[in-house]
């Protein structure tokens, strides 16, 4: 075996004389060359987001920034704030946000 990886349907192909004789060979389109120049990880990403996928705590800022728009009682905020705390773990450290107080509740809506 002469390849730098194990390829053991390679193998088995080759050996049974069918390896370039398989259907479908040549069918496949090549993939795009931006593809080629990010990481797995940004591929992963634009696949994701292509397909429509928001993450969690990008819904949760939306969420948070709409309940912020109607809260008028202590009550209210704590249920914003507890909303908060999730928010903090689950979204990127520089986005992180503070609690909201009802006295700062004017700045916490232009913030979100």
């Amino acid at each position: 075996m002469s390849n730098h990886y194990n390829d053991l349907i390679g193998d088995i192909l080759e050996s049974a004389g069918e390896k370039d004789n398989y259907k479908g060979k040549g069918m496949g389109k090549p993939l795009p060359k931006e593809y080629l120049q990010r990481d797995l990880f940004q591929n992963f990403q634009q696949k994701a987001k292509d397909a429509g996928y928001v993450p969690q705590w990008i819904k949760l800022r939306k969420e948070i920034a709409a309940l912020l728009e109607t809260a008028t009682t202590e009550d209210e905020i704590k249920v914003i704030n507890k909303k908060i705390k999730e928010y903090n773990s689950l979204c990127p450290t520089s986005l992180q946000k503070g609690m909201v107080q009802l006295t700062t509740l004017e700045k916490a809506k232009e913030i979100w």
